[in-house]
């Protein structure tokens, strides 16, 4: 007696079928392309994902950048006597500090610039 596949290959195709629902023309309907468009799909969101950091990391020195030049300073100026000061905050909380603790950034600035 043989055994008939159809159940097995069917659900399977269903279940991509399924996940690839929202794509575009073919992609979303024929199983070969799909199949294709699911795996780009999970490349992007990957890279997607590692390029989040970068970005949001540029988007903190840049809010920073501004706030320090405004009190006359320039970014690199401040990150270095940060160091020299032995303050160790990252961009990230600095940018925090800056959306919700703007005195509190003000007298970091002070205290650097005068060391």
């Amino acid at each position: 007696m043989r055994i008939k596949r159809g159940i097995t290959s069917h659900r399977r195709h269903k279940k991509l079928l399924e996940s690839v629902k929202g794509y575009r023309m073919s992609k979303r309907r024929l199983v070969k392309m799909a199949q294709e468009a699911k795996l780009h799909a999970g490349m992007y969101a990957y890279q997607g994902r590692k390029k989040k950091k970068s970005d949001f990391r540029r988007l903190w020195i840049t809010r920073i950048t501004k706030a320090v030049q405004a009190q006359g300073l320039s970014y690199s100026q401040f990150i270095h006597k940060l160091k020299l000061n032995k303050i160790v905050l990252d961009r990230k909380i600095l940018s925090e500090m800056l959306t919700e603790d703007m005195d509190g950034f003000k007298t970091l600035v002070d205290t650097v610039k005068k060391s």
